[in-house]
């Protein structure tokens, strides 16, 4: 800075009341989670490196890759919902753009849980907080890497809760952009679309306003409802895929006892037939299964498989439950189990080499999506440093259920601001179990929102405290002041 010296001459000072622009951008809160996004995004480069393609999976990323080409709704367990965001990426011909794309997404999955947590008024180091897990823990990384939609409906969840919590009202166009986030969302995985239904209760009981709750429902069920049609005009059947009824039909054979059951003749055909495997989903492929011994294929059967299970689960209420409990209990396990045994869970980064099976869709996918699909190898040295990438232990299982209970502290009174973010992580977490069966897969889009409403309970128990504790010091002064004044105000 210049200033003029009694000679009139002119010289520079340093400008030492004016902060320099790093401790203006620390001084906002922001420069923890600029140093955790610059980590997370460094540990996503290093995945980019360190393998020489995207992770690709017999048979889920095939599928996905075949409904982009050709956009036709799937019979069978995948709506279409990510073969969209498949196909606006289609002309660039390449599986490892996609897994970039989807680390970015992953990126802005975390920044968007902080940014509405510092809307909230929760601290930089406490909203930098409860976006490690998303941003750190291998399974969310490895997601990201591969040809599969949890990246994607995770994001798109996260999106629509923070659109939703921006305000305290949230405005008529905010809720045209939810409800379309969650269609969207729906038809990435069919488990999300009553997030749509939670979402309008939450308005109505918040009173947003009719204008708020028609707007959303209308945004959020009319994309369902046209590829419900679209599906229809395909398939016959106006649905979202072909799999509901399979799906709740190998739930309920961990448990069915058809001598108390006692279905109709034709669903009798699907009683456990002495086939056993280690978990419910198994038995959807498990060739002697009894759904799998019915002519023609297990999904053209689908209908008839979910009347049988529906019968079984009136029949056998506490059976059912029982078994969703089971299961759900696996999520907080200190040591992450094998659930079915053939899945190992995303601990770590893998080091190796993983080749392709040989399958004519394959053939056809790499003929008419990305020519040089290939299975994923490790790139050294990168690979080697990846292999030893250690996550704490102590941020599996009981941790989960801490940030569970605290969401749910939290989603207590009348403030109850985590009530939505918890009451969705909790539906993200035992809906897929209910459904069909505990997978480590399907409980890690529940866990960056059970995160964001732990910090928004955690926020609230603190401000209720503070704001008993306040009142508790007005009482005692206003006792303790008469005395000191000499005098009793209260006779």
């Amino acid at each position: 800075m210049l200033v003029s010296t009694a000679g009139g001459q002119a010289v520079h000072t340093l400008d030492q009341g004016r902060p320099s622009v790093l401790r203006r951008f620390f001084g906002t809160g922001h420069g923890v989670f600029a140093v955790v996004i610059v980590l997370a995004a460094t540990l996503r480069c290093l995945v980019m490196l360190g393998y020489d393609t995207a992770q690709l999976y017999w048979y889920d990323s095939f599928t996905y890759l075949d409904t982009a080409v050709h956009l036709r709704p799937s019979g069978a367990f995948h709506p279409a919902g990510y073969s969209f965001f498949l196909r606006l990426l289609l002309p660039f011909h390449s599986v490892e753009l996609v897994a970039g794309v989807q680390h970015v997404m992953g990126l802005g999955t975390a920044v968007m849980i902080y940014l509405v947590l510092r809307r909230r008024s929760l601290p930089g180091w406490g909203a930098t907080l409860a976006t490690l897990p998303v941003l750190f823990h291998p399974a969310f990384v490895r997601q990201e890497h591969a040809v599969l939609s949890d990246t994607q409906v995770t994001f798109l969840v996260v999106a629509a809760l923070a659109v939703l919590l921006w305000r305290t009202t949230p405005s008529v166009r905010a809720c045209v952009v939810v409800g379309l986030l969650l269609a969207l969302a729906g038809l990435t995985r069919t488990v999300a679309v009553p997030l749509v239904g939670l979402v309008l209760i939450h308005l109505i009981v918040r009173r947003a306003g009719r204008r708020q709750v028609i707007a959303l429902a209308v945004a959020g069920l009319l994309p369902l409802a046209g590829y419900a049609s679209w599906y229809q005009a395909h398939h016959g059947r106006f649905a979202l895929s072909g799999s509901d009824g399979v799906a709740l039909w190998a739930r309920t054979m961990t448990f069915a006892d058809c001598s108390v059951i006692k279905p109709l003749p034709e669903e009798a055909r699907l009683c456990p037939n002495g086939t056993r495997v280690d978990a419910a989903s198994e038995y959807v492929w498990a060739p002697g299964a009894s759904l799998n011994r019915l002519p023609g294929d297990r999904f053209s059967h689908n209908d008839l498989a979910r009347s049988f299970a529906l019968r079984a689960i009136v029949a056998q209420p506490l059976d059912y439950l029982g078994a969703v409990v089971r299961d759900t209990s696996l999520a907080f396990a200190w040591t992450p189990i094998r659930h079915p045994l053939r899945v190992s869970p995303a601990l770590t980064f893998p080091h190796g080499s993983w080749p392709l099976p040989t399958f004519p869709l394959i053939d056809k996918v790499r003929a008419e999506y990305d020519g040089d699909i290939r299975g994923m190898s490790s790139v050294e040295p990168y690979g080697s440093i990846l292999s030893a990438y250690a996550y704490p232990t102590v941020l599996y299982g009981p941790l989960f259920g801490i940030v569970l209970l605290l969401g749910g502290l939290g989603s207590i009174g009348r403030r109850r601001a985590a009530l939505l973010p918890w009451s969705t992580a909790a539906f993200l977490l035992v809906a897929p179990i209910a459904a069909l069966d505990f997978d480590h897969r399907y409980v890690l889009p529940a866990i960056p929102v059970a995160c964001l409403a732990a910090a928004l309970g955690v926020m609230t128990v603190t401000q209720r405290d503070t704001q008993h504790m306040k009142r508790c010091h007005v009482i005692t002064w206003h006792l303790i002041r008469p005395a000191k004044s000499g005098r009793d105000d209260r006779i």
